[in-house]
């Protein structure tokens, strides 16, 4: 479950490391406060988020079973360990 966090944060934060290096490439002051007027912070947090939701989308529809699938966890039968199988 952490990697998903830290992969949705890092999805977050593409936009503004973006937007980080077209300042840092342009030389218009990284730093400088008026390199980032809160319009472009709330547009940039608006393609964040679009980003975030979008990936959180794929993940829930391409990860995980398949439909009408059972999962048997792990368990020990005989003696020995057996993995857990989708069915």
């Amino acid at each position: 479950m952490i990697r998903t966090v830290l992969t949705e944060i890092g999805i977050f934060l593409i936009p503004f490391a973006v937007y980080a290096l077209f300042l840092a490439a342009t030389r218009s002051g990284l730093f400088v406060q008026t390199s980032w007027p809160v319009a472009i912070v709330a547009r940039l947090a608006l393609a964040a988020i679009v980003l975030v939701i979008a990936g959180l989308i794929g993940l829930a529809h391409f990860s995980g079973a398949p439909p009408d699938s059972t999962y048997i966890p792990a368990h020990i039968e005989h003696g020995k360990l057996v993995p857990g199988v989708e069915q």
